[in-house]
C-alpha cells in the first residue's frame, strides 16, 4: 500500500537497503538472494537502487519490474536516471519509482513516498542526489529539510537514499538530519565504506551501501576497457563484467513507536556463478 497512514504497530521495522543493481548480474543476484535474507532478517521492507539495472546504465520499466517481482518494495535512481529512454514510462506511471528530489520542479516522477505494508507502521522513502563532483541539481540540503518536515506530518520513520559522489557531503547531510530521519545511506560510487553507525539522535548512517553485481570488475565493468581508457584517454566501451558476484547494502532495524534506528548491519552476500549476458 502507498501512502497509507494507519498508526504504527507493536515492535520494529527491518529495512533491507540494496546497493545500486548493475546489469543483469545484479538483477539475478537480487532474484536469487533476497527470498533468503528476508527469511534470514525477518525483512518488513526492501528498498533497492536500480538505477544501472538496465545494461550497467539506467533503468526501464522491464528491468525495474523484474526488480519488483524479486521482492523489492521501492525502487531509488540517481545520475544515470535519464541513461534510458524508457525511464519517462516509468517516472510517470510508477509510484514505487522515485528519482532524486532535487530535480527542477515539474520534472516527472517523485522524490519520495510513503509505504505501508500490512501490519506495519509507514515507512517514508526519500531520494537525494548530491551536487559535489555531480551535476548540479537543486540543493539536496535545504529540499531535505523541507521534505523531512512534510513527511513526518504522515509518519516518523523515514529512509533516505542520497546518491552522493563525496563522502563529506554524505556525512553532512546525515548530521543535519540527525533525529529527524531513522536511516541515511548512501549510493554512487560502487565501493562498500565500513563507517556503519547510530548518530547520537538515532539516525544510522552508512556512506556506502556498495554495489550488487560482478565484484571481479571496475565497479561493475569490465576490467581492461577501464584500464585502457585511463592509459590512453580513448572512448571505450565499458561492458558489464560476470564474475564474483555480490548483493551489498544494508540492514536496518528501527523502533515502530519513536522512529530511532536500533541497528545497522552491512550485508555482503555472494550469489551463485552464471555465465549470462549482461
Amino acid at each position: 500500500m502507498i501512502d497509507g497512514e494507519a498508526p504504527p504497530t507493536l515492535g520494529g521495522v527491518k529495512i533491507l537497503f540494496i546497493g545500486d543493481i548493475v546489469g543483469e548480474p545484479g538483477r539475478r543476484a537480487v532474484k536469487e538472494l533476497i527470498p533468503r535474507l528476508r527469511r534470514q532478517h525477518e525483512l518488513d521492507l526492501i528498498i533497492a537502487n536500480g538505477e544501472n539495472s538496465a545494461g550497467g546504465s539506467g533503468i526501464t520499466p522491464k528491468t525495474a519490474e523484474e526488480i519488483f517481482a524479486a521482492g523489492v518494495d521501492i525502487i531509488t535512481s540517481g545520475d544515470h536516471l535519464w541513461d534510458q529512454k524508457e525511464v519517462v514510462t516509468l517516472l510517470q506511471n510508477e509510484s514505487r519509482f522515485l528519482r532524486p528530489l532535487n530535480y527542477p520542479q515539474g520534472t516527472p516522477g517523485r522524490g519520495s513516498v510513503v509505504y505501508q505494508a500490512e501490519n506495519q507502521p509507514p515507512v517514508a522513502v526519500l531520494n537525494l542526489q548530491g551536487r559535489t563532483f555531480m551535476a548540479s541539481l537543486e540543493n539536496p540540503f535545504t529540499m531535505a529539510r523541507a521534505e523531512v518536515e512534510r513527511l513526518r506530518q504522515k509518519t516518523n520513520i523515514i529512509f533516505v537514499d542520497f546518491h552522493a559522489e563525496a563522502t563529506s557531503e554524505k556525512a553532512a547531510m546525515g548530521r543535519m538530519l540527525d533525529g529527524q530521519v531513522s536511516a541515511l545511506i548512501g549510493t554512487h560510487t560502487h565501493v562498500q565504506t565500513a563507517d556503519e553507525q547510530i548518530f547520537p539522535g538515532g539516525t544510522a548512517f552508512l556512506s556506502d551501501a556498495g554495489f550488487t553485481g560482478p565484484h571481479e570488475s571496475v565497479i561493475g565493468r569490465e576490467i581492461e576497457p577501464v584500464i585502457k581508457r585511463f592509459l590512453t584517454l580513448q572512448p571505450q566501451k565499458f561492458a558489464v563484467a560476470t564474475e564474483r558476484v555480490l548483493l551489498q547494502g544494508a540492514v536496518v532495524e528501527i523502533n515502530g513507536y519513536t522512529g530511532r534506528a536500533e541497528k545497522i548491519q552491512r550485508i555482503s552476500e555472494p550469489a551463485s556463478e552464471a555465465s549470462t549476458p549482461a
